[in-house]
């Protein structure tokens, strides 16, 4: 399963193209799809990003509710109505659609967070803010962590 670390800050052309950082296409290379699917966050101006294989995961998590119930509509609604497969070409760039840059106010530049086993791209501008709310909410909330199952 890939592992997504570190951010990563990378130029947007004026066709939308952006490059995936390497580690990132690394983590990725065993996939079938080679490339990202990413959708809208719906906590951020921000798009969450992940793998084939965690797409397959979260599907599975999904059945785990009644199938045509409210709730497994409007997550399967904005997790995969809104998934967009973003192939890499040959130099490790996707185009980025312009719907989901201006939904997270990406313009020239993107940002990808690494997750875990998830991602998440931003605006470099609104980034910043993220990163000092979620450093504050660990600090003033004590959170770390829980005990590794065993």
């Amino acid at each position: 399963m890939a592992l997504f670390l570190s951010t990563y800050t990378n130029k947007v052309d004026k066709k939308g193209r952006v490059s995936v950082p390497a580690p990132f296409r690394s983590a990725l290379s065993s996939q079938e799809f080679q490339g990202i699917i990413v959708f809208k966050s719906s906590k951020y101006d921000a798009l969450e990003g992940f793998g084939m294989d965690r797409m397959m995961d979260m599907s599975e998590r999904l059945d785990t509710f009644d199938m045509f119930s409210n709730e497994q509509d409007d997550l399967a609604s904005l997790i995969f109505g809104e998934a967009r497969q973003l192939p890499f070409d040959g130099d490790g760039r996707i185009i980025l659609p312009s719907d989901l840059a201006e939904f997270c106010g990406i313009t020239d530049q993107a940002a990808f967070v690494g997750l875990g086993k998830k991602f998440q791209v931003w605006a470099p501008s609104l980034l910043e803010d993220r990163l000092q709310s979620a450093r504050r909410d660990v600090k003033d909330k004590g959170l770390t962590l829980p005990s590794q199952k065993g």
